[in-house]
């Protein structure tokens, strides 16, 4: 099943969904967590219904993501952690950093966004702190995973190079064969010294159509995923079973029969 030796060729965070992917050296994933990290705030339009007293999942189409917003693309973001700093650049504007979570720093996020999407900004703009909860596609979706193989066979049959980060995932994989992910559900892996089950396939939609370089929706990969494969799926979401450390270059087994 896999052709060759498989590791580790990119990690990735988003800490405001749909913002910028920032690249990661190392991380440590937590049996029963989610990638860390990622996902930790959002920014709605428009009154989501997310309640932070009851966190539950919401739909995608509420939030400023590129799905619905492909100028999001043209902002470029940077978090530090330790301070909780977000740092932000767009064309046209002036840069800003912000506090996150600190009520005077999140509004000051959404009045500079609102400025940067202009008319695509169709409703007022809030900045969400998930506390805990984490602002995933699907509730499902603890850990992504992208075969970078499936990514460049996608391209040579549509004639042109696609940037992996469309997709928008923790782990870059190199090393499998294409398209082996779609048909593991269930199976175990070790990233690293972590863990982790399969759990689906990732169904795509219109956000991976973006360029991330130039905020363009220039392509229809939705449509040439059903028309060249008949599904719509790149990638893969997992959950984490048992708690480790992994690091680009580390070796990915997968598939195995048991996690210790």
């Amino acid at each position: 099943m896999v052709t060759a030796p498989a590791h580790i060729a990119g990690l990735y965070r988003h800490p405001v969904k749909g913002l910028t992917p920032e690249p990661m050296s190392g991380a440590r994933l937590e049996a029963g967590a989610a990638f860390p990290g990622d996902r930790l705030y959002a920014v709605e339009i428009g009154p989501s219904g997310f309640d932070p007293l009851a966190p539950a999942h919401i739909s995608k189409m509420r939030f400023a993501v590129l799905a619905r917003i492909p100028a999001v693309a043209r902002v470029t973001s940077r978090w530090d952690e330790a301070t909780g700093a977000l740092s932000l650049t767009a064309p046209g504007l002036d840069p800003i950093v912000v506090l996150l979570g600190d009520a005077a720093g999140d509004r000051a996020l959404e009045a500079w966004l609102t400025t940067a999407l202009g008319e695509e900004a169709t409703a007022p703009l809030r900045v969400l702190d998930g506390r805990g909860h984490r602002f995933m596609d699907d509730p499902k979706g603890a850990v992504s995973v992208l075969n970078l193989a499936s990514v460049r066979d996608l391209g040579e049959r549509i004639g042109r190079t696609l940037d992996p980060l469309r997709f928008r995932a923790n782990v870059h994989v190199e090393g499998w064969a294409p398209w082996i992910e779609n048909d593991v559900a269930g199976r175990c892996l070790r990233l690293g010294e972590a863990g982790l089950r399969a759990i689906k396939p990732i169904r795509r939609c219109v956000a991976v159509d973006v360029d991330p370089a130039t905020g363009d929706r220039d392509a229809d990969l939705v449509g040439d995923l059903m028309r060249l494969y008949g599904h719509a799926f790149c990638g893969l979401y997992l959950s984490v079973e048992t708690t480790g450390r992994l690091a680009v270059g580390d070796p990915v087994d997968w598939p195995v029969d048991w996690i210790e």
